[in-house]
């Protein structure tokens, strides 16, 4: 008789034989390597950018010599006036089963039910199927029937992520201020090369912070393990790394000057040299005309300035998450024990309280370890709950800090089992995965809305809303269903479309702000949506 194979502990690499380790994304899959934080921030390209509206927080005479650039976008004072609603991605590297978590209906929604075989096909066993009488419900407030949405969005009741957001926001269960959709749509098996990553096209949509435009978390490109879309990559958000919470602090870091100085005369300091250096560049301009060096003395004067509007708006502001009581603490989302022995904890911290706080306009956090198809089912149990703990985390610091969010959750690819079951506690009596499998992938998003559920365009029922595209009875899905299902890239547009849809810049009837974004300079769409009013799930939900 064959070893049992046992369940995997968070943390601890999944190897298989025929997946070959070529680039770091692979390691990341594999979890060899934890998706390390990453900042998109401004670098010197975005200094030539259009200006975004400001605030000046520094002298008004500073704002005004930063205003007269002529030759970079020298922008300080964070933001103001119309910041749109916090963004977050979670890049589940590997193909997690999403599809056993959150469930995919046919085509009238997530409770048109499909076959037993479907459903075992996804991970859920026969004896749990969406519409049984379940005599044990696991978690109180569920339907008794192994299905829940006391997030709005339906979920099996015994779904890693659930349970995992139910241990760091239970009291948004049941509260009516969550809810959500799930798209379904394909994507490569184990690969980073899908371009799922929305967040350049997050940041053209208006996405901004007061420090920085987009955080990640991996050192690519797009901010996190998959690409983003050719035709968003904009070269002036350069990445910066975010291992642990002292990179996102030593962003704002002021220096040592406020230990001997009071942060007014640190600020006074910093603007005195940004006139000197602005007086001094100006001489040499009469004297030697505009060119390459003058636009170098710009950015060093720039660079005063923004070293004192940081001051002025950063020296007495806590940005540590590891110092936040609504964070680490007796009261707070994680007690210091798991703190301190957890860096996926630390990390969906560090860029949740950045995003969520208006620090920067929108992040993606990259978790490793999601290509668990080992032959049981106990270790993706495991790295669910700990996707469900992150994402309930952002979910609930939203609360705590009574602004909306919203959540994306992809991965590249998906599994499939074969229907034998793992009777083992950590396998919770539910089929093993067995094999990598794209057809039963779905990505999903959730929202918080601190006023209230959000609302559905068209006059539909939120039922029909919650769920874009849709599977067969045997658990695939329809390639034709959405213009998302087989289009990753119309999938990251996707997201992009209800973002926009939550902040009241497109409806049904008129996305034309969404086209013209997204539209090259030759007039053909690179969105590759087609049918508008059933890709837009949500309606305006500023205030």
């Amino acid at each position: 008789m064959a070893k049992k194979k046992r369940a995997l502990e968070i943390g601890e690499p999944i190897i298989h034989d025929d997946h070959k380790l070529r680039s770091r994304r692979d390691f990341i899959r594999h979890g060899l390597i934890t998706g390390p934080g990453l900042i998109v921030g401004g670098g010197v390209f975005s200094l030539f950018s259009k200006p975004r509206e400001a605030m000046a927080a520094v002298s008004g005479d500073l704002q005004d010599l930063a205003n007269s650039f002529s030759n970079i976008s020298c922008q300080i004072g964070g933001i103001s006036g119309d910041a749109k609603i916090p963004f977050i991605a979670f890049d589940l590297g590997g193909g997690a089963g999403i599809s056993s978590n959150v469930l995919v209906g046919r085509q009238n929604g997530q409770l048109d039910l499909m076959d037993t075989a479907g459903y075992v096909k996804m991970g859920i066993p026969g004896n749990m199927l969406p519409g049984q009488v379940d005599p044990a419900p696991v978690l109180t407030g569920t339907n008794g029937d192994f299905t829940d949405n006391s997030l709005g969005l339906f979920m099996h009741s015994d779904a890693g992520f659930l349970r995992g957001i139910d241990a760091r926001a239970p009291t948004l269960r049941n509260s009516g201020l969550v809810d959500g959709t799930v798209i379904a749509a394909r994507s490569d098996n184990d690969t980073g090369n899908n371009p799922h990553n929305p967040m350049y096209g997050i940041a053209m949509a208006g996405a901004k912070g007061g420090v920085t435009t987009l955080i990640g978390s991996q050192s690519s490109v797009s901010g996190a393990r998959s690409m983003s879309p050719a035709s968003l990559i904009n070269p002036e958000l350069q990445p910066t790394k975010v291992d642990r919470p002292s990179d996102v602090t030593g962003m704002v870091d002021v220096g040592d000057l406020t230990t001997i100085f009071t942060a007014e005369d640190v600020t006074a300091v910093m603007e005195a040299m940004a006139r000197i250096s602005h007086k001094k560049m100006r001489q040499s301009a009469i004297q030697t005309g505009v060119s390459r060096d003058e636009v170098i003395k710009e950015l060093m004067s720039c660079g005063y300035l923004r070293a004192a509007d940081l001051t002025e708006r950063f020296a007495d502001v806590e940005v540590d998450p590891g110092l936040d009581n609504n964070i680490v603490g007796a009261s707070g989302i994680f007690s210091q024990t798991e703190w301190d022995n957890n860096r996926e904890y630390q990390k969906t911290a560090s860029v949740m309280k950045m995003v969520i706080d208006g620090h920067a306009g929108a992040g993606s956090i990259t978790m490793g370890g999601y290509d668990y198809h080992t032959g049981e089912r106990g270790t993706g149990e495991r790295r669910d709950f700990l996707a469900g703990e992150c994402i309930g985390a952002c979910l609930d610091y939203a609360r705590r800090m009574t602004t909306p969010v919203m959540i994306y959750v992809y991965s590249d690819g998906s599994v499939s089992s074969n229907g034998r079951i793992d009777t083992t506690a950590e396998g919770r009596d539910k089929p093993e995965w067995t094999g990598d499998n794209s057809s039963t992938a779905c990505s999903f998003i959730l929202v918080y809305n601190p006023t209230g559920v959000p609302l559905y365009p068209n006059g539909l029922p939120a039922e029909l809303h919650r769920q874009i595209g849709w599977f067969t009875s045997g658990g695939s899905v329809v390639t034709t269903s959405s213009s998302a299902a087989n289009n990753v890239n119309a999938l990251a547009h996707a997201a992009i479309l209800n973002y926009m849809a939550l902040n009241g810049d497109v409806t049904p009837s008129n996305y034309g702000a969404f086209t013209s974004l997204f539209t090259n300079s030759n007039g053909v769409p690179t969105h590759g949506i087609s049918n508008f009013d059933s890709m837009i799930a949500f309606g305006d939900i500023t205030p």
